[in-house]
């Protein structure tokens, strides 16, 4: 198995790039929209894991530049009718860690804004996960009932037309910058004034 791959970064292409080894062998590995992102330019060394995934008609390298990204496209491939792609659509969705806690805190809301799920999927894919994905959740934000009440939260601003994305960073930035509120209104609110 292809674990890390280091070398020259040849070409950036939708959700592809190719990487230029010392030995001379140039590999085109498939990364998330949220690490390609976070690549330097083309000409510059990189160093990425690795994960590579073979079926009967075909073989291919899935990039990722920290460990827990790798990780957690792991363990999305172990849910029930997740395949590569599916799972690098999450990834290219969030990040792995908003990801991460998505899956943990059962947030099918959040599942379902990734092109590919609906959610009967999304319900399945938390029943398979949930637990499995507790360690790479981030720290930061509520868990819990916690997490109940951001839900509640980013729930109420994309029924008052927000986009889900920007609703779910409004309603966290809220929580790292004033802590956690003694209600959901109150969170809303809060999340209101700063956005």
């Amino acid at each position: 198995m292809i674990s890390r791959i280091r070398g020259t970064l040849l070409d950036r292409s939708g959700e592809t790039v190719e990487i230029d080894t010392a030995s001379g062998i140039v590999y085109e590995v498939q990364v998330p929209t949220n690490v390609l992102g976070r690549l330097p330019p083309a000409g510059s060394e990189v160093e990425m894991r690795t994960l590579q995934v073979v079926r009967e008609d075909d073989v291919s390298l899935y990039g990722f530049l920290a460990a827990h990204e790798r990780t957690l496209f792991m363990r999305l491939l172990g849910a029930s009718g997740v395949g590569a792609k599916l799972a690098l659509a999450m990834m290219s969705t969030y990040t792995a860690e908003r990801l991460a806690r998505a899956l943990a805190e059962r947030d099918i809301t959040a599942l379902t804004q990734v092109s590919g799920i609906g959610r009967k999927t999304a319900e399945r894919i938390v029943i398979d996960l949930a637990d499995k994905v507790t360690d790479l959740a981030a720290t930061g934000g509520a868990r819990g009932a916690g997490g109940d009440m951001v839900q509640g939260a980013v729930a109420a601003l994309v029924a008052l037309g927000y986009e889900f994305t920007k609703a779910d960073a409004a309603v966290r930035a809220t929580l790292a910058q004033d802590g956690e509120p003694d209600s959901t209104d109150e969170l809303i609110r809060r999340a209101l004034r700063g956005a």
